[in-house]
């Protein structure tokens, strides 16, 4: 399964604003959904893709492709996606 990892640059200002509300800057997406945390590992090979004219649906025109396994670090949990 494709996975998509960017980080939400929204995120980071409202983090800058708010140091007392921080909220997780990455994300990693698949067709299933959206996993969002503080930090990934891809225990695989993977893809910088840089794409201007054809950006993520979320805006995201610079992102990691991959196929292997991935583990988000939510915080509380690691979780593999």
């Amino acid at each position: 399964m494709k996975k998509r990892i960017h980080i939400n640059q929204h995120n980071i200002k409202h983090n800058a604003k708010n140091p007392e509300d921080l909220r997780p800057v990455v994300s990693v997406k698949t067709y299933k959904g959206n996993t969002l945390g503080d930090a990934v590992h891809m225990w695989g090979p993977s893809t910088l893709v840089y794409s201007p004219d054809k950006p993520l649906s979320c805006g995201a025109k610079v992102w990691i492709e991959t196929e292997d396994l991935v583990t988000v670090n939510t915080g509380r949990e690691n979780i593999d996606v």
